[in-house]
């Protein structure tokens, strides 16, 4: 496994059963940290055993609770992260990558999944809530004068989505 050049520190926010963590975590380095949040205590449930099957207990903090609530003491402990991975609910898409860069400093890279949604973000008649979020943080990400970013489109077997990639420039 190589290991993700100079990262020391990920933020993982929506941990699910815990697959992209384990991909995350095992690219640390020995002395790297990987913290992640994850609301539904069955999902955190799922993922802890399958983080502690591979191996990865002493490297993740998974932490149980609100996003939005634990992102707030995450950064009262002075944290800051080299990368932030956004996979959560998409209507919170907007208040996660605002947190990100207040977590973030110059050089650290956020990546957002799930931007596309089948090409309905670009689908001004969407009420979808998930939709509307993946849209507003596209807004966000596109006027942030703080990161340089792109979107990527994927296509496979799920149909077609993708991911935003942003490097942070500036300090805050």
């Amino acid at each position: 496994m190589a290991q993700i050049q100079g990262a020391r520190t990920i933020l993982e926010i929506g941990t699910l059963g815990g697959y992209s963590t384990i991909w995350l975590a095992r690219a640390l380095p020995s002395n790297g940290r990987l913290i992640t949040l994850e609301a539904d205590p069955k999902h955190a449930k799922v993922a802890h055993t399958n983080i502690a099957h591979a191996g990865l207990s002493d490297i993740v903090d998974l932490r149980l609770g609100q996003a939005l609530s634990t992102l707030p003491q995450i950064a009262g402990e002075g944290h800051t992260f080299d990368l932030i991975f956004i996979d959560a609910d998409k209507p919170n898409n907007p208040d996660y990558f605002t947190w990100a860069l207040k977590l973030s400093r110059s050089g650290s890279l956020i990546i957002a999944d799930n931007v596309v949604r089948n090409g309905a973000v670009i689908d001004a008649t969407s009420s979808d809530p998930s939709v509307q979020g993946v849209r507003r943080f596209n807004e966000l990400l596109a006027s942030e004068p703080r990161v340089r970013a792109t979107a990527i489109q994927t296509v496979g077997s799920k149909g077609y989505d993708g991911f935003a990639i942003a490097i942070v420039t500036a300090d805050q």
